[in-house]
């Protein structure tokens, strides 16, 4: 039997396991509908809906203005007590909420990873930039407290603030890219997550300013990302003192090497998710 030439015959090649990151341009659209879509589930059939974007920080706020404001006499840089731990508490919120949806991601969506083929990084991306959208909204409460205590932001901080949001998206990613291949073979990950995270809440300057840190295990201090994120957000808005350049220099270089391992490490391995998810 002879077949035409003129039949298009698609080939289905094997990854090498190149990071190909242009796929994630091809697939722009479909990125924009797994965001739209994580956005509606999210505030689906609840009754507050986008408001529980600023109702989660500001209770927490609250909280922490009475244990370690009023009880713990915790400093704040000179600042209210409320503003300086909500200034911090916004990228914190994204960091955490990001990192659990971002982990999971894969397994959440493995009915569309068996049956049809697009680039996997688009659900971990996904995951972190639907986020952003609680960010937004919890931006407005800032500014309404900024304006109540009468804090001005500089204008060079306004100008660094995108800066600052790109570098927290591309933490939580770093650390997300690694767990979220680990939890498919290991649901073990998922569950220490929500145990994680809480660990990593107080080893970062939230409710206390890093200041308070000993100049010792400072350096060990700023191997935490979050530090970096939490003082420049402070530093941007509320005109705290500018965080050291050398311990941002660390911070930067790590996220970077770590986000370039873990872009590599997920993309070797996800070939093998519609096997084993």
């Amino acid at each position: 039997m002879e077949y035409s030439s003129d039949i298009p015959v698609s080939v289905i090649e094997r990854s090498t396991g190149a990071l190909k990151l242009a796929d994630l341009w091809e697939y722009r659209e479909l990125l924009y509908f797994l965001v739209w879509r994580d956005i509606k589930v999210r505030y689906k059939q609840t009754l507050i809906g986008a408001g529980w974007a600023v109702l989660q920080p500001l209770l927490t706020m609250i909280v922490f203005t009475v244990v370690f404001g009023k009880l713990g006499g915790f400093p704040s840089d000179g600042l209210p007590y409320p503003l300086f731990s909500y200034a911090a508490l916004l990228p914190w919120n994204y960091c955490s909420r990001s990192l659990t949806n971002s982990v999971g991601s894969v397994v959440a969506n493995a009915h569309l990873i068996t049956k049809i083929y697009f680039p996997r990084l688009l659900l971990p991306i996904a995951a972190c930039l639907s986020g952003l959208v609680d960010v937004a909204i919890s931006f407005v409460f800032l500014f309404a407290l900024m304006i109540w205590y009468g804090v001005w932001p500089s204008w060079y901080g306004l100008l660094a603030l995108p800066v600052l949001i790109i570098f927290t998206i591309f933490t939580v990613l770093a650390v997300s890219l690694w767990l979220a291949v680990i939890n498919v073979r290991y649901r073990d990950v998922g569950q220490a997550i929500p145990f994680l995270t809480q660990i990593w809440l107080f080893v970062s300057p939230v409710a206390y300013p890093s200041s308070i840190v000993p100049e010792k295990w400072r350096l060990l201090y700023n191997l935490n990302p979050m530090t970096g994120v939490i003082e420049g957000f402070r530093w941007a808005l509320l005109q705290t003192g500018m965080p050291r350049t050398d311990l941002m220099v660390v911070s930067v270089l790590l996220v970077l090497a770590s986000l370039w391992g873990g872009l590599v490490f997920f993309r070797r391995l996800e070939r093998t998710f519609a096997d084993v998810v």
